[in-house]
């Protein structure tokens, strides 16, 4: 047996699965194609998480577009995050071309062009379906964590939700925690210094401007109602396809701290909300984060950690995280270290720093007797990768320099009707375009104001007018005494009320009686 038939046996009893799978390419060696070596990814573990990483122009997004194509297909639903705004094009059959008939040829699978279900959302004021929720939602924790808040400002988010929830005060967008925030240590300040504890000033200002920072890079938008149900990501279309559904965030690039608030909060929401699957068969969703360095990049210590944390109790709710980006190095290694499925594309070394980082990246794959991984990784054309999964047992399957198969979608964007049609169709547009600004937090923190400030306004007034009243009374008094001290003074008074004048008197009326 040549080495051809011994590298394929070993391909082919490396992939053997009894459950389905993805059929992602077609092994290389030497830089030859195998035809009918094919390269499998068990859907089973497809939870297990994954890393799609390489060079710009490698071919990293033609490969998770394959990936989202056949999820898609087995019914799985998908959440793809679009930062280079190239992703759109799934929602149209490819147009098909001579190269991808060769490749296809060469790999040993039918080339078949369609298009799939897409649902295109959005976070900021871009087209598409809008993604919010509350900063209810959100908890004082998660919250915190958010803002990178030291133990004590923590301690004040807290109490602050605390008030909120004790008189039933929705926090539902920023402008409620703003007013709060300020209640605590302006109108309120006795209030909550009775009942919860005196606030300093210093801790809500710096707070405020942590929140204002946030407020910058657009999360006034993302806070807010209607909240978005992340059961909506599982939607099936009449043919038992999953949902492609594509978050744009072309313009989200200069603002990372609102993408990381947003995949927190998501990732969260789904860990809450997603019921216990076990061990089954197929996953529930698959999550692909594309440009994966602008989370962990500009996320705190207590950020990472959350992340952390989520990527290792995710997988429990049938949710496979997938991240994309240049280098394995942009992730953390306690994320990395959870990662079963890598796809790892061509890598360049133009710096010794580079070199360096090719051979870390290659000590991420198992060993080979038919490959030198750090020779392979610098080697590989457009379109190829180094594929590495877990088998149903979830053990490493051989690793394997793949030719990956094509898109069966257009391999661009939507044209701007194209777009605008799929929209138009959108159930979710108009379950969740709709703004609402409900009573919450900051309209009753201002009626309140408005209610205690009117009340001092009545008391001040009750008591200038009883103080009018006092002063008018008293010089009333004043009046009186006068007069009568006048009366009392006036000599001709003086005369007729004297004793001898009353006596003289009396002594002629008697002299005239008498007679």
């Amino acid at each position: 047996m040549d080495k051809k038939e011994t590298f394929l046996n070993y391909i082919n009893e490396g992939n053997i699965t009894k459950g389905d799978f993805i059929p992602v390419g077609a092994a290389m060696l030497d830089g030859e194609t195998i035809t009918g070596a094919i390269v499998k990814i068990p859907l089973k573990t497809l939870n297990r998480h994954g890393l799609i990483a390489g060079a710009t122009g490698t071919g990293k997004t033609k490969s998770l577009q394959v990936l989202a194509e056949n999820l898609s297909d087995k019914g799985i639903p998908v959440l793809l995050m679009d930062i280079k705004g190239d992703l759109s094009g799934l929602a149209q059959p490819s147009p098909g071309h001579p190269k991808i008939d060769e490749r296809h040829a060469k790999i040993g699978l039918p080339f078949e062009s369609k298009s799939f279900p897409v649902e295109v959302l959005t976070l900021s004021e871009q087209d598409g379906v809008r993604l919010r929720a509350t900063v209810s939602e959100f908890g004082p924790v998660l919250l915190s964590r958010i803002l990178d808040l030291s133990d004590a400002q923590s301690g004040v988010v807290a109490v602050i939700f605390k008030y909120c929830d004790d008189n039933k005060m929705p926090l539902l967008d920023l402008k409620d925690f703003k007013k709060i925030l300020q209640y605590t240590t302006q109108e309120g300040k006795e209030e909550f210094g009775d009942d919860y504890g005196h606030i300093s000033t210093a801790s809500t200002g710096s707070i405020l401007r942590k929140v204002v920072e946030l407020e910058q890079q657009g999360a006034d938008l993302f806070f807010g109602e209607t909240s978005f149900e992340v059961n909506d990501l599982l939607r099936i279309d009449e043919d038992g396809r999953g949902y492609i559904n594509i978050i744009r965030l072309t313009d989200i690039q200069d603002r990372p701290k609102l993408f990381s608030t947003f995949m927190l909060s998501l990732l969260a929401e789904i860990y809450s909300t997603f019921p216990e699957q076990g061990d089954s068969e197929r996953p529930e969703l698959i999550i692909f984060i594309d440009e994966a360095h602008l989370i962990f990049n500009e996320a705190s210590k207590a950020l990472l950690n959350q992340i952390e944390s989520i990527v290792k109790l995710i997988r429990s709710k049938g949710v496979g995280l997938y991240f994309v980006t240049q280098n394995p190095t942009d992730v953390p290694e306690a994320v990395l270290s959870q990662l079963g499925l890598k796809i790892q594309h061509a890598l360049r070394a133009f710096t010794a720093n580079d070199r360096k980082a090719i051979k870390l990246a290659a000590q991420n794959y198992p060993d080979s007797e038919y490959y030198d991984t750090t020779k392979v990784l610098t080697s590989l054309g457009t379109g190829e990768a180094l594929v590495s999964a877990l088998d149903e047992k979830g053990r490493p399957t051989p690793l394997a320099a793949t030719m990956m198969r094509a898109p069966m979608s257009r391999m661009d964007i939507l044209t701007d009707a194209e777009l605008n049609a799929l929209l138009t169709r959108s159930k979710l547009v108009k379950k969740y375009n709709q703004t609402i600004d409900r009573e919450s937090a900051y309209e009753m923190l201002n009626e309140k104001i408005d209610r205690a400030e009117a009340e001092d306004a009545k008391e001040k007034a009750r008591l200038e007018k009883e103080a009018l009243e006092k002063a008018e009374s008293k010089e009333r008094t004043s009046v009186s005494g006068s007069r009568r001290r006048s009366t009392a003074m006036n000599p001709v008074v003086k005369v007729l009320t004297s004793a001898t004048f009353i006596r003289s008197v009396f002594g002629i009326l008697t002299k005239v009686m008498k007679k």
